[in-house]
């Protein structure tokens, strides 16, 4: 069964109660039990985590390309300048491993500053603004091409 890692950014861990009305009433616990569930319709094990910590989220990224799990990965704010997190997310790409960056919301219709991922450009591909179905086609992305 092959692995793959769902890693969640900063502010994600208050899904459910943050901004329901953007991010819907599903919590983290809810996700991390669809994605699991997802995946094991696909064969695949889903691994899923959350943090608030940049460099928890690089160290998660090393750990997907030194284990060769593919990741699904909603970087949440850190999509907009985390510069270390794109290089980590290079690394998984570039091992040849399936990065899936994905948003609950369509950062395109929010604020300006949303419009800009710089995790993107490394990316296997990126779903957005579709909420927990996000999770859901990107693990179906994942299948695909695993």
């Amino acid at each position: 069964m092959s692995i793959v890692l769902v890693a969640n950014g900063p502010n994600l861990g208050r899904l459910g109660s943050r901004e329901p009305e953007k991010y819907g009433t599903a919590t983290m616990d809810d996700v991390a039990a669809l994605c699991m569930q997802w995946g094991s319709e696909h064969g695949l094990e889903a691994v899923v985590r959350q943090t608030d910590d940049e460099a928890e989220l690089v160290r998660w990224m090393h750990e997907a390309v030194d284990a060769g799990w593919h990741v699904v990965l909603n970087p949440a704010a850190f999509t907009h300048y985390s510069y270390a997190l794109r290089d980590a997310c290079a690394l998984v790409t570039a091992a040849g491993l399936v990065l899936m960056e994905i948003h609950l919301t369509n950062p395109h219709t929010r604020e300006e500053f949303r419009h800009t991922s710089v995790i993107s450009g490394v990316a296997t591909g990126v779903i957005a603004g579709l909420g927990t179905d996000s999770y859901r086609l990107a693990l179906d992305a994942v299948a695909a091409r695993a």
